[in-house]
């Protein structure tokens, strides 16, 4: 007993619904401050808040008249869409937990998600439906958004005649959402996400970001993916401001919207904002609109940076760094230290506390190199059905990120490599991000990944795939060269392949292990 028990009431259900602050609240007290407002556009569709707030009740009560309910896993294959912000906010209403699926996984791929997640229900664009079917699972209710024979129609749900909002007891740290980990080192696993460790990373966004309500903001990346859907969607929908969203991030299409919808704000991975620069399209469009710009899963090259400035005057750049598992957000690096503190992923943001700590879990001086760890509550709860893999992750009370990294005396991070990508060639450690920034340097190179491959006397070798701007050549012995007059020679490739694409998961992130898969014999070890 504790010496406050005859002072603090009992957490009854009423007080526990009027303090409750969840997902599905969210939208709703949003709703009642600037219903009138434009809240979503795709294609042909403008919807208030007011309006999306009224559709996601009218579906969370039809899934619920369907048995699907309070802590239920549905899944949700579906390209950008309103339909799937709908379905996200009415499942979060229903007490069930969504689970975004990669729509651009194999049938395979998207067996092994609704097997792990056991899910009862799932949301199919007409579009990905064979691709569900042939993954022969059966998950019970399955309903489409367009036509399908045997199928429940999404618009059915839509048409459902109670808007009420439904009267559930939801928790703060219920499970809302498992978010499958992009698996560019091993199999996925599902990051569960309550309405708390979410909502915690909106606030974190929105005041490090300078999220404003009378933002217009472009979506052009998956919305499956915890960017695009928690580090920018779902606050625009707390804050009430809009979202306009595209089907892919097409130079041509993200160009052209900015100017129709006079776009303020934009997330694009470094990859694609390189896409933006070198396309023809860029300096048809006005892009006066735009203020501020976020990019994440990768350093952005100084050179990328400087352009950037140049050519959209007065835009604010955000890097965002993080993971699935901090729903994603951990680190920030604001627009005034872009070029001053290039290369760094910024300082803890607000709500996280972020160290770095060596094989025996203790703190590593300033300068040397460590496991990135945090605490924060934007972390997951845990891994879905893996207590251990749980335990191992939140070992010591920090969440350890299985990346390595160099902090400065100002507490500024350098992301020094995954784990899995340091290279140990011949008993010397190098990190594959190092050798790309160096590779960056050279004026022909667009994008470039750096990866060991077996070899038979150094053990792991230095190997890099590089793709060349348009118009440009480079011989693979000049990047050598140029790289060797840039770090010790151990670290300078031995193998430079010039390709025309690297392989990347839909968030923007290279997929290192496709290519060490690819040039597995390029050393012939």
């Amino acid at each position: 007993m504790s010496d406050l028990d005859p002072y603090l009431p009992p957490l009854t259900p009423d007080v526990a619904r009027a303090r409750r602050q969840t997902i599905g609240t969210l939208l709703s007290r949003t709703a009642g401050k600037v219903g009138a407002k434009t809240a979503i556009v795709h294609r042909d569709t403008r919807r208030t808040f007011a309006e999306l707030d009224a559709d996601a009740n009218r579906v969370a009560n039809a899934l619920l008249a369907r048995g699907v309910g309070r802590d239920d896993r549905v899944a949700i294959l579906s390209r950008n869409s309103y339909a799937f912000v709908v379905a996200y906010f009415a499942l979060a209403r229903a007490g069930a937990i969504s689970v975004p699926v990669n729509f651009n996984f194999t049938a395979g791929e998207v067996r092994y998600v609704l097997e792990d997640s056991a899910a009862s229900a799932a949301v199919v664009e007409e579009g990905l439906t064979d691709t569900f079917e042939a993954a022969g699972v059966d998950v019970g209710l399955r309903i489409v958004v367009g036509q399908r024979d045997g199928w429940t129609g999404f618009d059915d749900l839509l048409a459902h005649d109670d808007a009420t909002e439904p009267d559930l007891e939801i928790g703060d740290d219920d499970p809302v959402q498992l978010l499958y980990t992009s698996g560019t080192t091993s199999a996925p696993k599902g990051a569960i996400m309550t309405n708390r460790n979410l909502i915690a990373q909106y606030v974190s966004d929105i005041v490090d970001g300078e999220y404003r309500r009378d933002d217009v903001e472009l979506h052009a990346l998956p919305l499956y993916h915890c960017a695009a859907l928690h580090d920018f969607l779902t606050p625009d929908v707390y804050l009430g401001a809009t979202s306009v969203i595209v089907d892919s991030p097409d130079p041509e299409t993200i160009l052209g919207t900015v100017e129709a919808e006079r776009i303020t704000k934009m997330f694009c991975p470094p990859t694609v904002w390189i896409r933006l620069l070198r396309s023809t399209a860029f300096d048809r469009y006005d892009l006066s609109s735009l203020r501020t710009g976020y990019y994440g899963a990768a350093i952005m090259p100084v050179s990328v940076l400087k352009e950037l400035g140049d050519r959209l005057p007065g835009i604010r750049l955000f890097n965002y760094y993080g993971q699935t598992e901090l729903a994603p957000n951990a680190t920030v690096l604001f627009p005034e230290e872009q070029i001053a503190k290039a290369g760094t992923a910024g300082r803890a943001s607000l709500n996280v506390e972020t160290r770095l700590h060596d094989e025996n879990d203790e703190p590593v001086p300033v300068g040397e190199v460590g496991e990135i760890v945090h605490r924060t509550p934007h972390a997951m709860r845990g891994y879905w059905g893996r207590p251990e893999a749980t335990a191992e992750v939140f070992r010591h009370g920090w969440f350890h990120s299985g990346d390595l990294g160099r902090m400065d005396a100002d507490g500024y991070l350098t992301i020094v490599d995954r784990k899995k990508d340091l290279i140990i060639t011949g008993g010397e450690n190098v990190a594959s991000r190092e050798v790309e920034d160096a590779i960056y340097e050279h004026p022909a190179v667009s994008e470039v990944a750096v990866f060991g491959v077996a070899h038979p006397e150094w053990i792991e070798a230095v190997a890099a795939a590089v793709v060349l701007r348009d118009g440009a050549t480079a011989e693979a012995a000049e990047i050598v060269t140029h790289t060797r007059e840039r770090l010790a020679g151990f670290k300078a490739p031995k193998y430079v392949v010039v390709v025309d694409a690297l392989p990347k998961n839909p968030s923007g992130k290279i997929l290192k292990r496709e290519l060490r898969d690819t040039y597995a014999e390029l050393a012939g070890g």
